[in-house]
């Protein structure tokens, strides 16, 4: 099973990442441990820290049917300065 799902691409991400800190979509099991290694791993960087929030899925109706959305849980890593993920690189 892969730790890193997927990059979170977003207003915020992209700001985030101008400063040297790069968010992650990371399976609900993951530990920072894990997220930390598997970073370092895929990019070839130095992490320097790992910071973890979850995201309660919404609540959402079609009709008379009620469901929830997936909880979500968000990895935001901090690598060493002058050190780059370029999956995060925005055009300009």
């Amino acid at each position: 099973m892969s730790i890193l799902l997927t990059p979170k691409i977003s207003e915020k991400a992209i700001g985030l990442a101008e400063r040297g800190t790069y968010v992650f979509e990371v399976p609900t099991s993951a530990n920072k441990i894990e997220v930390a290694r598997a970073v370092e791993a895929a990019f070839k960087v130095n992490v320097t820290s790992v910071n973890m929030l979850i995201v309660k899925g919404k609540l959402k109706r079609y009709r008379q049917i009620k469901g929830r959305q997936k909880d979500l849980k968000k990895a935001l890593v901090t690598v060493k300065r002058g050190q780059k993920i370029t999956l995060f690189e925005v055009a300009k």
